[in-house]
């Protein structure tokens, strides 16, 4: 698990690609806010967290399966993991951002590109 990346994934390049090629101007992991969203756009006063759909727990997605081995560490890893999620975007609403949550399973779809327009809405 210690060569498993937390930045620069490549989900996380083609979001920010495609962020770049629209024109949109973004920090990267801003520490001052609660979990460290993956991408800010201060001007739109938005963030987007490129979740892996593993680790995150993507609802329905083929890719969010649980490993049979040691069920039990696995489960207490995930619910930590979802629960964190949840409470960082609450923080992050109560603090007036919006949040886009961009799953790895939708990057190469229309979806993402629907989730980016909402940017400027």
């Amino acid at each position: 698990m210690s060569r498993i990346r937390s930045r620069d994934t490549k989900p996380e390049m083609v979001v920010r690609r495609l962020l770049h090629s629209l024109g949109h101007r973004y920090r990267l992991h801003r520490k001052g806010l609660p979990g460290k969203p993956d991408i800010v756009l201060p001007k739109y006063r938005t963030v987007i967290f490129v979740h892996g759909c593993f680790w995150h727990r993507h609802p329905g997605c083929k890719y969010a399966y649980t490993p049979k081995s040691r069920l039990e560490f696995w489960n207490k890893k995930f619910d930590e993991n979802v629960r964190r999620d949840r409470e960082n975007k609450k923080a992050l609403r109560k603090l007036g951002w919006k949040v886009i949550v961009v799953w790895e399973c939708e990057i190469n779809t229309v979806n993402l590109q629907k989730k980016i327009n909402k940017i400027t809405s």
